[in-house]
C-alpha cells in the first residue's frame, strides 16, 4: 500500500513512556483502495490511528444544480453518473420521483423490466464489491472471478440498451426500449448459473481461517450508532435493524414476489460480508419470480405527456440501492425543469462513520474497514 507521508512529530505515550513518531499520511486521492479519487488524511501513533479526515469532493460535479437546467428527459443520463457501478437504481428513482408527482400508472411489462434489471444490476454492483474488497486484503483470485460473472451481465444490459455501465435507459412512464428477442431466456440460464457460483464463492472465500481473523471483531458499531448516524443498507442491518425498502416501502412490484431481508447483530467487517453475500442469493431469488412471471406483451411506456410538466409542488421518494436509501427530492413550479433537486446519496451518509470505526484501530485495519463501507464516489461527491 502506498501512502505518503506529509509530517512526522515526535511523541510520548503518558501510560507507557515510549517515545513514538506521530506521523500525518495521505491515503489518496489516487490510491486504488480509495475506489476512485478519495483522500483520507490519517494521523498515526506507531500503527494506531488517533484520528482520521476524510476529503471529499474531488469528484464533485454540481449534478443538483445542473439538474435545474435540464429537463427531466435530459437529467437521466446525469443519474447514470452517480452510483456508476449500479446505474440502474439512479435511473429508476429518478423517473420513480416524476411520475409520483404526475400520477403516472406504468404499464406491467415496463415494471417487470425495471425490475430485472434493477436486480441484476444489484447482483453486479456486489459482484464488484466482492472482487474488489478482497482484492484489497490481499487476494487476487476472487476478483477475476467477480469480474468474469459481472461481465456477463454488462453483456445482457449491452443488448437491452447498448450501453455497459451508464445506461440512461429509464424513461419517466416506463422504459426506452423493449427486452430483445430470447433475452429473458437468457437471463433465466444466467440465473442458474449464478446460484451455483454463488457457491463456488463462499467454498473459496468464506471459510477461509485468514479471511475470517482478518474481518471478525474490527470495524464494530451498534445499533444505535447506525441510527445516529443514518446508515442504511448494509451498514444498518449489519447491527441487528431490520430495514429494506423493498419490503417496508415497497415500489415498482417488489411487492409480488418473495424474498427476506438478511440481518446481522455483529456489526463488524464480517458481518456486512456476510450480508452482500446473502443479498445477492436474495436478488437472484426475486429474479427467478420475476423471470417466471414476466409478461408475454404489453406496453413498455406510459401515456406521458410530450412535455413533462409535473404540477406545482413538491416530493420526496425513496428506494432500496445496492449501498442503502437512495432518495431524490423534486420541487417542481410547474416548468418543464426541476426548481430544485436533491439527492440522499447512500455512499455520501455511510462514509460519515468513517472517522469513528478508524479511531483507535490498527493501521493494517484502515482498509479492510474503509472497503466494508462500500462506497462510490461518483455518488459521495455528485
Amino acid at each position: 500500500m502506498s501512502l505518503e507521508v506529509t509530517s512526522t512529530n515526535s511523541y510520548t505515550s503518558p501510560d507507557t513512556g515510549i517515545r513514538t513518531e506521530e506521523m500525518l499520511l495521505n491515503v489518496g486521492p489516487q490510491h486504488p483502495s480509495t475506489h476512485g479519487v478519495f483522500r483520507l488524511v490519517v494521523k498515526i501513533d506507531g500503527e494506531t490511528v488517533t484520528e482520521a479526515i476524510p476529503v471529499m469532493g474531488y469528484l464533485h460535479r454540481g449534478t443538483e444544480k445542473l439538474a435545474e437546467n435540464l429537463n427531466y428527459t435530459q437529467i437521466i443520463p446525469y443519474t447514470d453518473r452517480l452510483d456508476y457501478v449500479s446505474a440502474m437504481t439512479n435511473n429508476y428513482v429518478l423517473c420513480h420521483a416524476v411520475e409520483t408527482m404526475l400520477g403516472l400508472q406504468i404499464p406491467e411489462r415496463a415494471e417487470f423490466i425495471r425490475l430485472i434489471a434493477m436486480e441484476l444490476n444489484r447482483v453486479a454492483s456486489h459482484l464488484v464489491w466482492w472482487g474488489t474488497y478482497l482484492l484489497d486484503i490481499g487476494a487476487m483470485g476472487p476478483f477475476l472471478y467477480a469480474f468474469r460473472d459481472r461481465e456477463k451481465i454488462l453483456d445482457f444490459f449491452n443488448e437491452l440498451c447498448g450501453a455497459r455501465m451508464t445506461f440512461n435507459y429509464m424513461r419517466v412512464g416506463g422504459v426506452k426500449w423493449d427486452v430483445p428477442p430470447g433475452w429473458i431466456d437468457r437471463v433465466k440460464e444466467f440465473v442458474q448459473y449464478m446460484k451455483k457460483e454463488l457457491k463456488n464463492y463462499h467454498n473459496l472465500v468464506t471459510g477461509n481461517e485468514i479471511f475470517i481473523s482478518r474481518l471478525k471483531g474490527i470495524g464494530k458499531f451498534d445499533a444505535k450508532t447506525a441510527l445516529d448516524y443514518s446508515l442504511s443498507g448494509v451498514m444498518l442491518r449489519s447491527t441487528g435493524i431490520k430495514w429494506d425498502l423493498r419490503k417496508d416501502e415497497p415500489y415498482s412490484i417488489y411487492d409480488r414476489f418473495e424474498f427476506d431481508v438478511p440481518v446481522a447483530t455483529e456489526g463488524d467487517c464480517m458481518s456486512r460480508y456476510h450480508l452482500r453475500m446473502a443479498e445477492i442469493e436474495q436478488s437472484l431469488r426475486i429474479l427467478e419470480q420475476a423471470l417466471e412471471q414476466f409478461p408475454s406483451e404489453g406496453e413498455i411506456l406510459g401515456k406521458v405527456p410530450r412535455v413533462i410538466r409535473p404540477p406545482v409542488g413538491e416530493t420526496y421518494v425513496r428506494i432500496e440501492a445496492p449501498r442503502g436509501e437512495i432518495g431524490v427530492y423534486i420541487a417542481s413550479q410547474g416548468k418543464d425543469k426541476p426548481w430544485r433537486l436533491k439527492l440522499r446519496r447512500p455512499s455520501f451518509n455511510n462514509l460519515q462513520i468513517l472517522p469513528k470505526l478508524l479511531e483507535g484501530e490498527n493501521i493494517a485495519n484502515m482498509v479492510a474497514i474503509l472497503g466494508s463501507i462500500d462506497i462510490v464516489l461518483g455518488e459521495v461527491d455528485a
